[in-house]
Formats: C-alpha cells, structure tokens, sequence
C-alpha cells in the first residue's frame, strides 16, 4: 500500500480533501467544530465536535454525496494570512481554534488561513488550487478520538477518508483495503484458534492452544537464531522497586503508563521495559575487556497501561513479550557490532518473506536524559553503522527513546503496508546511571557502551502481523496444524491412517486424522478453510500401493506420490523453512 505522507502531491491532495469533507459535515451539520485534520501514512482524517450528535458509518455516503456537490461546484482554494488578533476574531465562536491560535508562539506574528467559499479554517498549507481537482475520494471509517490525545479531555469524532489523483488507483487501492479486511487478524485469529481477548481483561491476550503452538515455533526460532550469534540468556523480574525506575529515568519519563503496586510499604511496578534488569544482571560480576562484546538475550513480558481506545487485537495491547536484547561493549566496537545487527535482521525477515527499510530516530526535543554531547556522537555512531553496512536509511528527528537514539526496522509486508518492529537502541546514558564499569587491558576501569536491540518487536505484535501478512495460511514450518489425512473411507482406511499419523508424528510433525462421517469434499473444504497447508487423502489405491494423494492449501490440483518421497520433500521444505 502507497505511503500518502511519501509522496508530496497526494499529501497535498489529501490534505485538501480532508477540508472538502469538513466543509461538507460542516453544511450537514452547522453545531460541528474542528479540531485537526492531518495527513496520514494512509489518508487523512479530521477530528470534529458535533455537539451532541454522531456519525455512524452509514453516515459516511451522505457526507461523501455532499462532497461531491461541493467539488462539481469548484470553488477555489483560497489563502489569506491574518494576524493573531485577526484570527482571534475569525473564529471567535470555536474554542477549538482559539485554542490553537492561543498556543501559537510569539513569532507567529502572520497567521495562514484556507477559505474555500463559505468554509475556512487555520492551516498551514499547502492545498491544491480548487476543489474541482478533488474527484476520487472515499471516507473509510469512524472512531473517537480525546481532544490533544488526552482522556481527561472530551472525546471527539474522527472521520478517516483517502483520495487520489485518478479513479483508477482509488479503486486500487480500495481493493487493498477488502484484502486487509478478509487478513484481519482480529478475524482470523478467531477462525483459526490462534487467540482470544476477554472483557476480563481489556489489552490482555489469551493464548489457544494453536496460538502458544505458533509461539512457541517463533520463538523457538529465535532462541535458535541467537544461539548461532553467540547470545547468552536470562530472566529478569516481573515487578521490581520505584527506586529502581528512578535511576533508570522510567519512574520520571514513563510513569503514566505503568502498573504500580504497593508491598511491604515499599512502592513497585511491574516492568514496562526489560532493560533495568537486564542492567542489574551485568552489574552482578566483574567484567574484563575481554567479555565484550558481552550478547545477552530475554524474552521477557512487559506491562505498558495503554489507552483502552487505543486497544486493537494483538497490534496495541498492554502486555506483550519483548524480544529483547542487550548488547555490552566498547566504543570502538560500536559500528561492527550494529552491521553484525543489521545483518542479522536482514537474515532473520528474509525467513519471513518481508523486505524493510530504516529510520535514524534522534534525541527527542524534551523529556531525555543525558548530556546532548553524548547523543550527537550517539547519533553519529549508528548513522555510521548504517553507512558501512551499505543500508540506506531516512531521518527521523526527535523521535529517539528518551535514552538514546535508534535505528527502526520498517518491515513490509504482503499487501505493501509497513510496519515498525525491529529496533536498535545506542544508549551511553543508562551505563553511566548505573555505573556499569569494565577493567580494560591497562588495569583502568572504563564504562561499557550499550545496544537495546529487538527484532520481533514483541512477539504477540509479530505474530498479528504475520497472520495478516500470509492471511492465516502459514508456510508448512510455521503452521500451528501441518497436514491433515483424510480416509475416503473412515471404515477401511482408518488403520492406514493411523499408521501414517503416527510415523509423521515421529517424526516431529503436527498432524490430524478428520475422519468423521462426512463427505470427503466436506472434510477437505474444511481443512482449506482452516488453511491447513498440507491435506493427505488415503482411499484403497493409496493403501495398497503405499502411495498418498497430496493437495495443497489453495490448491484444487493434487498429486499422488510414494510415502517416502512425500515424507523427504516436507522435511526439506521445514528444515529450509520455505
């Protein structure tokens, strides 16, 4: 899917459509008052006051037909530039505008405004010049937005729409969006499964056994992965003390969003992030020069209290297992520890069929510790990193972890659309709050250099990403349910079935036997709905010639062939994980 934000004349485009269709519920509603309506990876969307009143997502064709009056009428886009106190009087009636003009810095002194017939609003720009060039456009969906973002503050409507230069590509990409829809992993999860999520517990997933099935593969593979790159493992606490986040600069950047808790008149709180302890971990012994670079690995499971309205199946949850490690090294192991990363996760999404890209995040403009001298000569570090790796990679300014810049993963999937998952922390700050120290070759104690690094990102986010990006049809490795045999007949061709199901089993694979009273066509309708990759059916030739017929998900075709042969070519394709 197309990047709106990418591409400068959809971005202008959708920013001017999405004060088409404030102008039009402005006309179908006249109570509505506006607050933002910016441009999206995916659109555009406003978020409005309506006094009262609600759109419903039937709504959505009317304020669409208006629209289109509006755009046949054509109306010219019109710039104004007025003062503060202008604009004050202006939009003296919306609250919402006094409040953006009233946040407006002092240099502000010229203040940009869009008219567009009897419609206008604060805006910076740019637009096109008339309506009459907004023509293929479609509004998606509705939700509820808090003013600023804050749940203290009343909840607004967010309206998100899209549009495009040519019918053509709307049409495109409203296509993608149906194929999104049938990949949904809220849906699919259901349907396979996978998992569920309770009103017990908002934002806190629950395991089916063909979910922890799929878990437990991903994370086997991963534990198997770092192996190879000469990881060392460990786990650390759930819930450790306030003093703890104090020094790790949480308790005063991060509070709001964690879980707290009160034992033996001591405060605690349950683990947003892995790393404190991972901290503590190193700090347990002595370390030489010698040790470093020192990998150490935690699947551990982190608590984040996360907005209710923000909850979205397994994408934004409030606990999740990181797939975290921490890297301990010297300065000048820097830029080859984060290739050797790199290269690593380049081989580690390869598996998975996903390409990505990179981000540079750099020091946020408020709310870091440390020192700016350290996060400049961070920020060079790892853009240096990336250029010996032979990786491109974009600026993201000010979007770093309040302890130290970072390298974000933006994987790619199926469909087109992009992901953040994979990250690479370079942290001088932590090591030095906690006085993280190594003996260097000349006897002197000297501070170690720190990477936080995930790959997965977490693992419950991975896995719904994975689910939408093969659709619930996982590659043979990775299925949760293998293969599936199929008697013709579950009077005469059970014992054959058994015997199958059993040597396959031995073997280490995941495998059923569907031998209810049903039609074959029923049976094997079904094993395509629940996507199992592989279905087996045995009737009379196949027992006695020691054959099987084989059909693959998707497939109407199948083939026949020996046992033997059958059982080699699936255990290649595992073990090459195809």
């Amino acid at each position: 899917m197309i990047n709106i934000k990418e591409h400068e004349d959809l971005s202008v485009m959708n920013h001017s459509c999405a004060h088409l269709m404030a102008h039009a519920v402005k006309r179908l509603y006249p109570e509505a008052k506006f607050w933002v309506g910016p441009v999206i990876t995916d659109g555009f969307y406003y978020d409005i006051d309506l006094d009262g009143e609600v759109i419903r997502e039937e709504d959505l064709p009317k304020i669409e037909a208006e629209m289109k009056k509006l755009s046949k009428d054509g109306k010219r886009i019109v710039r104004e530039e007025v003062s503060k106190e202008e604009a004050l009087v202006m939009f003296a009636d919306d609250k919402y505008k006094i409040d953006l003009i009233s946040q407006m810095n002092e240099e502000d002194t010229v203040i940009s405004v869009y008219k567009q017939g009897d419609w206008m609003d604060l805006c910076r720009g740019p637009h096109v010049e008339s309506l009459k060039q907004l023509k293929h456009f479609k509004l998606l969906k509705t939700s509820g937005a808090y003013w600023k973002g804050d749940a203290k503050n009343p909840m607004l409507q967010r309206v998100y729409g899209i549009c495009f230069d040519t019918k053509e590509a709307l049409d495109d990409h409203l296509h993608l969006l149906e194929e999104a829809k049938k990949r949904d992993h809220k849906k699919l999860g259901k349907e396979l499964d996978l998992f569920m999520i309770s009103e017990y517990g908002p934002g806190f997933p629950f395991w089916l056994a063909d979910g922890m099935t799929l878990r437990h593969l991903l994370e086997n593979f991963w534990w198997d992965e770092h192996v190879k790159e000469g990881y060392q493992f460990i786990q650390t606490p759930i819930m450790l003390s306030k003093e703890l986040w104090e020094v790790s600069g949480h308790w005063q950047n991060y509070r709001e969003n964690m879980y707290v808790s009160e034992l033996d008149d001591r405060t605690f709180a349950i683990k947003p992030m892995n790393c404190p302890g991972g901290l503590l971990v190193y700090k347990n012994s002595l370390h030489s020069y010698k040790d470093l670079p020192m990998r150490v690995g935690e699947l551990g499971l982190v608590h984040r209290h996360e907005a209710s309205g923000a909850l979205n199946g397994l994408f934004r949850v409030r606990n999740f297992t990181q797939d975290d490690a921490h890297i301990f090294m010297r300065e000048e192991q820097i830029e080859s520890e984060v290739v050797r990363l790199i290269e690593f996760i380049d081989r580690f999404y390869a598996i998975f069929g996903l390409t990505y890209s990179i981000e540079l995040s750099t020091r946020p403009e408020e709310k870091y510790i440390g020192d700016i001298e350290v996060w400049n000569k961070a920020e060079a570090a790892l853009e240096a990193a990336c250029l010996a790796s032979g990786k491109t990679f974009k600026i993201n300014p000010g979007d770093g972890a309040f302890y130290g810049p970072k390298l974000d993963f933006h994987i790619k999937d199926s469909l087109g659309r992009v992901w953040q998952c994979g990250t690479i922390q370079l942290d001088m700050n932590l090591p030095e709050r906690f006085d993280l120290t190594y003996i260097e070759a000349d006897g002197s104690k000297q501070r170690p250099v720190m990477l936080h690094r995930v790959i997965y990102g977490s693992v419950e986010r991975f896995i719904g990403i994975l689910i939408e990006h093969y659709g619930g049809a996982f590659p043979l490795w990775l299925a949760p349910n293998q293969i599936r045999i199929l008697p013709v007949n579950p009077e005469f061709h059970s014992e054959a079935s058994g015997k199958l199901k059993k040597m396959l089993e031995n073997l280490g694979f995941r495998v059923s036997v569907d031998e209810r009273n049903e039609k074959l066509g029923y049976r094997l309708r079904e094993a395509q709905v629940k996507k199992v990759p592989i279905q087996v059916v045995i009737g009379d030739g196949e027992v006695a010639n020691q054959t099987v017929n084989v059909r693959r998900y998707g497939s109407k075709e199948s083939a026949t062939i020996s046992i033997n042969d059958f059982i080699k070519n699936i255990q290649v394709e595992v073990m090459e994980k195809r």
